[in-house]
C-alpha cells in the first residue's frame, strides 16, 4: 500500500495519466502541504469498517466540490484507479464504491477516459504472472463501478468498450469464475432494447451448446427471449428449451445454479426466470414434472433438493388455482416435509422458516383471492407423517387469511376431524420408520388418532391468534365444536343443533374425546382471559362463558338428540338448575354490587363447565358458591373481626375462601386466574377465621389432622396427577364437607408449575439412587440377627462349641433348604427396602405438591395487601411472611423455594412500602408494641443480615401504624414546618408512644454498637433516623455516648458515621430549639476532639477508619456551625490539629493515608490554615548539550513527511534565555515530553508547613491577646492578586519565563498565579477574626490577571 501510494505521488500531477520523466511540476510541494487532510480520505476509505468508508467517501467527494478544476480531481482518479488493484481484497469493492460515486457526481468527467486509464494502469498484457490476479479483479471492479455510477448504459461508446473487456476477462475462470458474465447479464438488463438488440450477437453465441452450457449463458439468452425475442430468433432461430434432449442439460445447468448459490442461501435469477418461461409458453407442468421432480430431486443433491424449495415458494404468486394442486401433490413437497421431519439436531439447516415466510408473503399479496389462499394453507396442512401434519400446530401465517378464507379453513378443519380422508394426504414415512416391523405404527387407526389430535389443537391455536370482533363467529364455532365432541355425543340429529348432524366415518376414541376436552379448557382459558363480549347476540355484555353454558343447557334440555358421556344423576341437574337461577339473579342485581357480582359469575360459570368432567365434586361446590353468593349479596353491612351470628356455621366468606383455596389445588392457570379475581372483590370482607385458613397454608408445622390442606399423591405415573384436596370443618346450609376438585382429572395446557416439578422430579430421581446405594451399604441389626439365625439354623456357620465337627459339610437337601431361606430373607428385606424407598418418595412429591400449592396461594395475600392496605388484618401477615422469607433463606436449594422466597420477599417489600397502612388499630395497641419490641430484639439475634432487614422494615411499618397515619410524612416533605411552629412532643409523633419505643430501640443501638458480629447495619438505622426524627433525637445520646469510650475503634467509626449523616437532616433539626442545637454541637465536638488526640497513631484497619469518620465528622460539624452561625469554642480543636499535624501519613501515598490528610486539611481550612504546597520543579531549564532519552527515543520512531510535522514556531531568543534562566528549587529534571502537565500536585512534604517562611505563610496565633476566646462566626477568605506580603523580588523572573514552542504567544505562566494564591494566606482574616466575606466574589476578584 505505501508503495502504491508513493506511485500515486509521482503521478498525480500528470496530466496524461501516466508517470513522465522530466522536472516535476512547481505546485508539487504545495499541494502535499496543503492537503494531508486530502491524502488520508484514501486510507479510510480502504479500512473495514463501513462507516468510516462511507464517511470517507463522503468527505472526498465535498472537498472535491470545492475544487472541481484542481490538480486535486486527476490525483483522485489516479488514486482510486490505483486502487482497484490493491492486494487486499477487502480494500476492491471500497475504492470501486467510491469511484462510482465520484463518477456519478461529476457528470463531467468522460467514461471512456476513466475506463483507458483502468486498461492502462492494470493492462493486462504487461502485467507480472505474479501481479495478474489483483489486474483481473482491478478491470472487473473497473467496468463495475462506471456500471454502479448509473452512466454506462447512457454512453453507447464505453458500453462496448466495458461488454469488450469483460468478454476478455471471462475466459479466466481459476480467478474470477463466472464474475465477469454475472456482471454483463446485470449490465444488459438495464440497457434499452435497441441497444440489446445492436450488443447480442456479439454477446451471445449462435449455438444452443453454448447457451446451455453454464447459468450466465442460459440467463443471457433469458434476457434476450423476455427483451428482444424477434432478435434472437433471427440469430438463433427457434428454440424449444423443454424439449426432450435439453431437458437433462437444463438439469445439469441449474444443478450447478445451485451450487453456486450454497453460500448465499438464495434462488438463483436463471431458475425463475426459466420457471416464467414455460409459464409463458404453457409448458408449465412438463417443466415442473420432469425438470424439477424427475430431474433435480433424483439427484439427492442437498443444494439442488433448496433450489427446488424455493423455487416452490417464489412460484406460488405466479401459480393459477390448478397449477397449486399440481405442485402439492407431486414429489416435491413429500420431500419437503421429509426434510421438515428429520431436520431436528441443532447444527443442521432447517428449510420450514424460510419457506413461512414464502407462504406468508404470497397470502398478504393475495388477500382478494380467498379461493388460492384456501388452496394453499389446506395443501400445506395436507403434508402429513403417518397421518400427523408436519407443520406445527401454532403457524403465524394463518394471521393473513381473510376472514372468508379463515372460515373455509376452519370448515375444512372439522370436516378432517369428523370424516378423515387419508387419501387426500400427502402421507410418508421416513427410513426409521420403514424400517420398523411393528404393524400397529403403519395402521389407519393410528393415523386418525394422530391427525384428530393436531386438528383440534390448531382449531385452538386459531383462537389464540384472533383478536378482532369480526372473528367472533369463528371463535364461537370452534368452542362449541370442542365442548360438544368433549362431553356429548349424537343419538339423534336435529337441525337446532347442527353439531349433532356431524357423523363420524371412524368412531371417535375415549383417547380423542380427553384430547379434546383438554384443548377445550385451553380454549376456555383462551376467551375466559381476553373476556371477549360479543355484542351481537348479547346486548347485556355478557362474557363468553355465559354463551357456553347457555349452549350447554341446550344441550341437557335435548335429552332425545344428545346424551352427556357422564349423566347428570337428579342431583347433578338440580345443582345445575339452581346455578342457572343464581346466574340470573346476579344479573338483576344493583349498580352498587355489579363488581362483585361479575366474579361471582365467572366463578360460577368455570365450576358449571366443569361440573361435566367432575360431576360429584363440582356439583358440592356449586352449592356452597350459591350460598355464599347469596349471604353476601345480602349482606347490607361490612364484617369485621367478629364471628359469625350462629356460632356452629361458619361465615360465608370463610366457606368461599376454602373452596378458592380448593380451586388454588388445581394444576390450572385458569383457576389461579379466577380465584385472584374473586378474592379481590371478597377480601374486604375477610374475618380473622378465614384469614388464618390462608395462613395455615404458608405454616408447614400445622398438624394435618387440624382443619388445613392435607395434600396427597394418588399417582403412580407422574408427579402432577397427585391429587390435592383441602378439607372444611363446616358448610354453610350444608354441614358436609366436599373434597376439592382432583387434579388428575385436569390436563389444561398452562399448568403453571409443570416445568418445574418435571426438573424437581429429576433431581429427586438422582437423589434416590444415590440413597439406595447408602441404604445398601448400611444393614440394620435386625437384618443382620435374622441372617445369622437363618445360617445358624441351616450349620452354615461351623460346629457349635462341645459338639462333633467330623461332618462338617452339609448335604444337597440341607444346602438346597438354606438357599431357600436365605432366598425369601433377603426378598423380605428387599421388599421392605423398596417399602422405605417409595414412602421417602412419597414424602418428596409431597413436599413439593406443598410449595407448589404454597406460591398459589400467595396470589391471594398479595391481593389482600394491594386490594386492602388499611385492613387491620393486614398486620397479622407479617410474622407469616417473616417465617417463610426465613425458613426459605435456609433452605432455597431447589429452583421452586427460590420462587416462594421471591415472591414472598416481593410481597412482604409491597406491603412496608405502601403508600397506605392501617390507621385504626383500636385495644390492639399494646399487642402492637410488643410486637415491636419483637421484631426488633428478632433482627439483632438474626444470623443473616439479610434476614435481619426484613424483621427491621417490619418494625418500621409498625412504627409507622402506631405514628397513625405517616404517609404524608413518608411519602412528601412537609413544606410548612418552617413558618409554621415547630412540633413537639404529640404532634410530632401521632400516637407514638416514646416512653415505650425509645427503650427498645436504645437497646438494638447499643447492641449495634458493642457487639462483635452483630446484624444490624447504619442504614437500617438511618431509615429510622430519617422517617422518626423524633425517635432520634432520643437515640442521639446512646449514639454520642459511643463515639469515644471503651467502645471498639470500628464501632467508635460507626458512631461517627451515623452522627455524621444524621446531624444534617433538616427534619432532626426541627425537633431542636436553638440552646439545645448548639449544645448539642459542641457535645459532639468534644467527642470528636477526644478521638482527634491520637490521629495519626492507626496501627490497625478498624483505627484507620476510626480516624476518617472522625475527620468526617469534624467536617460536617464545621459545616453546620457555619451555615447556622453557631457560637461554639473552637481553640481547642484547632490546637488539637496542629499538635498531630507531625504525626500525620504522607498525603500522595495509595489507601487511606491520602484521604486521611485530605480531609484534615479540609478541616484546617474551615479553621483558617491554608494546606501547604510544595514548588512545582521547574521542567524549562533543559542542558545546552545533553539530551533527554526519551527525545532520542521519539526520533527513532517510523518516517513522518515534513507535511505532517508541525513549524517550529519558537522564537529565535528564547534558548540564550532559557540557558541563562536559574535552576528550580526542585533540582535538574528531565526536559518536556510535550504531554500536558497536571493542575494540581499533592504535597509530599507536609512537614514543610512548619518549615515555611513566615512571608509566605503565617499561622494565625490563636493563643494572641487581640483573639477572643469564643469564635462567634465561621467566615470566608477573601482573596485578590497582588497580595503585598509576597515578595516582589519573585515576580521578575516569572515575568521572563521563556514562551511555549508550539502555541506562538506569550500567556501568562500557571506558576506564578499559584504563588499568589499563596501568598493570600498571610493577609486573609483566620477562622478567629470577624467580617465573613462571599466566597463568589473572591473567587472572581482572584482570576482576574
Amino acid at each position: 500500500m505505501a508503495e502504491m501510494e508513493g506511485r500515486g505521488l509521482a503521478e498525480c500531477v500528470s496530466p496524461g495519466g501516466a508517470a513522465k520523466s522530466g522536472p516535476q511540476p512547481a505546485d508539487r510541494e504545495g499541494l502535499l502541504k496543503q492537503s494531508r487532510e486530502f491524502l488520508d480520505f484514501f486510507w479510510d476509505i480502504a479500512k473495514p469498517e463501513q462507516e468510516t468508508r462511507l464517511g470517507a467517501t463522503e468527505n472526498l467527494l465535498e472537498y472535491l466540490r470545492a475544487r472541481p478544476q484542481g490538480s486535486e480531481m486527476k490525483y483522485a482518479l489516479k488514486r482510486l484507479i490505483s486502487g482497484l488493484g490493491v492486494g487486499r481484497e477487502t480494500a476492491r469493492p471500497c475504492y470501486s464504491l467510491a469511484l462510482a460515486q465520484l463518477l456519478q457526481s461529476f457528470e463531467d468527467i468522460p467514461l471512456c477516459s476513466v475506463l483507458q486509464q483502468i486498461q492502462e494502469k492494470h493492462d493486462l498484457q504487461k502485467v507480472k504472472k505474479a501481479m495478474m490476479r489483483p489486474a483481473l479483479f482491478a478491470n472487473l471492479f473497473g467496468v463495475l463501478a462506471l456500471f454502479q455510477s448509473g452512466r454506462l448504459v447512457k454512453d453507447s461508446e464505453a458500453l462496448m468498450k466495458s461488454v469488450k473487456l469483460l468478454q476478455t476477462l471471462a475466459p479466466h475462470y481459476n480467478h474470477l469464475q463466472e464474475q465477469p458474465q454475472k456482471a454483463l447479464v446485470d449490465i444488459l438488463s438495464e440497457v434499452p432494447e435497441a441497444t440489446l438488440q445492436a450488443i447480442l450477437p456479439k454477446v451471445l453465441k449462435a449455438d444452443l451448446n453454448s447457451v446451455l452450457g453454464s447459468p450466465e449463458h442460459l440467463e443471457l439468452f433469458l434476457l434476450a427471449q423476455q427483451k428482444v425475442p424477434e432478435k434472437l430468433k433471427e440469430l438463433m432461430g427457434p428454440v424449444n428449451l423443454f424439449s426432450d434432449e435439453n431437458i437433462p442439460r437444463l438439469v445439469s445447468v441449474l444443478k450447478t445454479a445451485a451450487s453456486s448459490v450454497k453460500k448465499e442461501r438464495k434462488l438463483p435469477a436463471v431458475a425463475l426466470d426459466l420457471l416464467r418461461l414455460s409459464l409463458q409458453e404453457g409448458r408449465f407442468p412438463r417443466f415442473w414434472k420432469e425438470v424439477v421432480e424427475q430431474g433435480l430431486l433424483k439427484k439427492q443433491f442437498w443444494p439442488a433438493s433448496y433450489l427446488c424449495f424455493r423455487l416452490l415458494g417464489a412460484a406460488l404468486p405466479l401459480l393459477s388455482k390448478e397449477q397449486l394442486a399440481l405442485v402439492m401433490q407431486g414429489d416435491l413437497i413429500r420431500h419437503f416435509g421429509e426434510h421438515t421431519v428429520t431436520a431436528k439436531l441443532p447444527n443442521q439447516f432447517k428449510f420450514a422458516p424460510e419457506m413461512n415466510e414464502y407462504v406468508g408473503t404470497f397470502l398478504e399479496g393475495c388477500r382478494d383471492d380467498p379461493e388460492r389462499q384456501l388452496a394453499v394453507v389446506v395443501a400445506f396442512t395436507c403434508i402429513t407423517n403417518q397421518g400427523l401434519p408436519v407443520l406445527p400446530t401454532f403457524w403465524r401465517v394463518v394471521r393473513s387469511l381473510s376472514p372468508s378464507a379463515l372460515k373455509g379453513y376452519v370448515a375444512w378443519l372439522r370436516n378432517m376431524f369428523l370424516r378423515p380422508d387419508l387419501d387426500s394426504l400427502v402421507d410418508f414415512s421416513t427410513s426409521n420408520q420403514k424400517k420398523a416391523q411393528d404393524a400397529s405404527l403403519h395402521g389407519p387407526e393410528r393415523a386418525v388418532f394422530r391427525l384428530r389430535k393436531w386438528v383440534i389443537l390448531r382449531l385452538v391455536s386459531i383462537v389464540d391468534a384472533l383478536h378482532a370482533e369480526k372473528e367472533d363467529d369463528v371463535i364461537e364455532e370452534v368452542a362449541r365444536f370442542c365442548f360438544f365432541h368433549s362431553f356429548f355425543e349424537t343419538k339423534k340429529p336435529t337441525s337446532q343443533i347442527p353439531e349433532t348432524e356431524q357423523q363420524f366415518s371412524f368412531p371417535l376414541e375415549s383417547r380423542t374425546r380427553e384430547v379434546v376436552g383438554s384443548a377445550f379448557f385451553s380454549l376456555l382459558q383462551t376467551i375466559s382471559t381476553q373476556f371477549r363480549q360479543a355484542p351481537e347476540q348479547t346486548q347485556n355484555g355478557q362474557p363468553w362463558t355465559h354463551r357456553l353454558v347457555q349452549f350447554a343447557d341446550l344441550l341437557l334440555n335435548h335429552s332425545r338428540n344428545v346424551t352427556p358421556l357422564t349423566p347428570f344423576s337428579t342431583q347433578q341437574r338440580q345443582a345445575w338448575d339452581r346455578m342457572l337461577q343464581t346466574l340470573k339473579e346476579l344479573e338483576a342485581s344493583s349498580l352498587e354490587a355489579k363488581a362483585k357480582a361479575s366474579a361471582f359469575q365467572h366463578l360460577l360459570f368455570l365450576v358449571g363447565i366443569y361440573l361435566f368432567k367432575s360431576p360429584a365434586e363440582s356439583c358440592d361446590l356449586l352449592g356452597d358458591i350459591q350460598t355464599c353468593i347469596r349471604k353476601s349479596l345480602g349482606e347490607k353491612t361490612r364484617r369485621t373481626r367478629s364471628k359469625a351470628a350462629t356460632p356452629q356455621e361458619p361465615p360465608w366468606v370463610e366457606v368461599l375462601v376454602e373452596i378458592l383455596l380448593a380451586l388454588l389445588a388445581q394444576p390450572s392457570h385458569l383457576m389461579r386466574q379466577v380465584a385472584r379475581s374473586v378474592f379481590s372483590h371478597i377480601c374486604a370482607h375477610l374475618t380473622p377465621r378465614a384469614l388464618q385458613l390462608i395462613l395455615d397454608v404458608l405454616n408447614p408445622d400445622k398438624s394435618p389432622d387440624e382443619d388445613s390442606v392435607v395434600i396427597t399423591d394418588d399417582s403412580e405415573k407422574q408427579l402432577e396427577s397427585g391429587e390435592v384436596r383441602v378439607g372444611r370443618a363446616g358448610r354453610a346450609d350444608t354441614g358436609q364437607a366436599t373434597g376439592g376438585i382432583t387434579q388428575g382429572t385436569l390436563q389444561d395446557k398452562s399448568s403453571d408449575s409443570e416445568d418445574e416439578r418435571h426438573s424437581a422430579g429429576e433431581e429427586d430421581s438422582d437423589e434416590e439412587d444415590s440413597d439406595e446405594e447408602d441404604r445398601d451399604g448400611d444393614v440394620d441389626q435386625g437384618f443382620r440377627e435374622q441372617l445369622m439365625a437363618v445360617l445358624q439354623a441351616g450349620k452354615a456357620l461351623g460346629a457349635v462349641d462341645g459338639e462333633d465337627d467330623d461332618d462338617d459339610e452339609l448335604g444337597d437337601e440341607a444346602m438346597m433348604a438354606l438357599d431357600q431361606s436365605l432366598a425369601s430373607l433377603f426378598a423380605e428385606q428387599k421388599l421392605r427396602i423398596q417399602a422405605r424407598k417409595d414412602e421417602k418418595n412419597k414424602l418428596r412429591k409431597e413436599k413439593v405438591l406443598r410449595r407448589d400449592f404454597q406460591i398459589r396461594v400467595l396470589d391471594l395475600v398479595e391481593v389482600l395487601v394491594t386490594k386492602q392496605p388499611e385492613n387491620p388484618l393486614v398486620l397479622e401477615l407479617l410474622e407469616p411472611l417473616l417465617d417463610v422469607i426465613r425458613r426459605s433463606m435456609r433452605t432455597s436449594s431447589s429452583k421452586q423455594e427460590q420462587d416462594l422466597l421471591h415472591k414472598t420477599a416481593r410481597i412482604f417489600t409491597h406491603l412496608c412500602r405502601s403508600r397506605h397502612c392501617c390507621h385504626d388499630v383500636g385495644r390492639g395497641v399494646g399487642s402492637l408494641y410488643a410486637q415491636l419490641g419483637q421484631l426488633v430484639q428478632r433482627a439483632g439475634r438474626q444470623a443473616d443480615a439479610s434476614v435481619s432487614l426484613y424483621h427491621f422494615n417490619a418494625a418500621l411499618y409498625l412504627l409507622r401504624v402506631l405514628k397513625g397515619g405517616a404517609t404524608a410524612s413518608a411519602c412528601q416533605p412537609q413544606k410548612k414546618e418552617k413558618a409554621g411552629p415547630r412540633p413537639k412532643g404529640p404532634e410530632a409523633t401521632g400516637c407514638l408512644d416514646l416512653s415505650l419505643v425509645t427503650p427498645i430501640y436504645s437497646s438494638a443501638l447499643t447492641s449495634f454498637l458493642t457487639r462483635r458480629n452483630s446484624p444490624l447495619t447504619i442504614p437500617m438505622f438511618l431509615s429510622l433516623f430519617s422517617r422518626h426524627p423524633v425517635l432520634c433525637k432520643s437515640l442521639l445520646p446512646v449514639v454520642i455516648q459511643h463515639v469515644t469510650g471503651q467502645a471498639r475503634p470500628r464501632h467508635q467509626a460507626q458512631a461517627c458515621v451515623l452522627l455524621q449523616k444524621a446531624l444534617p437532616t433538616r427534619e432532626l433539626r426541627l425537633c431542636f430549639e436553638d440552646p439545645e442545637w448548639e449544645q448539642l454541637v459542641s457535645q459532639v465536638l468534644a467527642q470528636v476532639t477526644e478521638n482527634l488526640r491520637t490521629l495519626g497513631e492507626a496501627r490497625t484497619k478498624s483505627e484507620q477508619q476510626k480516624e476518617l469518620s472522625s475527620l468526617g465528622l469534624l467536617n460536617t460539624l464545621f459545616r453546620t456551625i457555619h451555615q447556622e452561625k453557631l457560637t461554639v469554642d473552637l481553640t481547642v480543636i484547632l490546637g488539637v490539629l496542629q499538635s498531630q499535624q507531625q504525626k500525620l501519613p504522607p498525603g500522595d501515598r495509595a489507601g487511606g493515608s491520602s484521604r486521611l490528610c485530605d480531609l484534615y486539611w479540609q478541616a484546617m481550612k474551615a479553621l483558617g490554615v491554608q494546606r501547604p504546597k510544595v514548588e512545582k520543579k521547574d521542567t524549562k531549564q533543559v542542558p545546552s548539550v545533553t539530551q533527554s532519552p526519551v527525545s532520542t527515543k521519539r526520533k527513532k520512531k517510523g518516517f513522518l513527511p515534513e507535511t505532517k510535522k508541525r513549524k517550529k514556531r519558537k522564537s529565535e531568543g528564547a534558548a540564550p534565555e532559557e540557558e541563562a534562566k536559574p535552576a528550580a528549587s526542585g533540582g535538574d529534571q528531565p526536559p518536556s515530553t510535550g504531554k500536558k502537565r497536571r493542575n494540581k500536585r499533592k504535597a509530599q512534604r507536609p512537614a514543610q508547613a512548619q518549615a515555611t517562611p513566615a512571608t509566605k505563610r503565617p499561622v494565625p496565633d490563636a493563643t494572641s491577646p487581640g483573639t477572643p476566646a469564643t469564635t462567634p462566626k465561621l467566615q470566608k477568605k477573601k482573596r485578590r492578586p497582588g497580595s503585598p506580603a509576597a515578595p516582589a523580588g519573585k515576580k521578575q523572573p516569572q515575568k521572563d519565563l521563556p514562551e511555549k514552542g508550539v502555541s506562538g504567544k506569550s500567556p501568562q505562566s500557571a506558576l506564578p498565579r499559584k504563588k499568589a494564591r499563596l501568598s493570600l494566606v498571610s493577609r486573609s482574616p483566620s477562622l478567629l477574626q470577624s467580617g465573613a466575606k462571599r466566597k463568589k466574589a473572591s473567587l472572581k476578584k482572584a482570576r482576574k490577571p
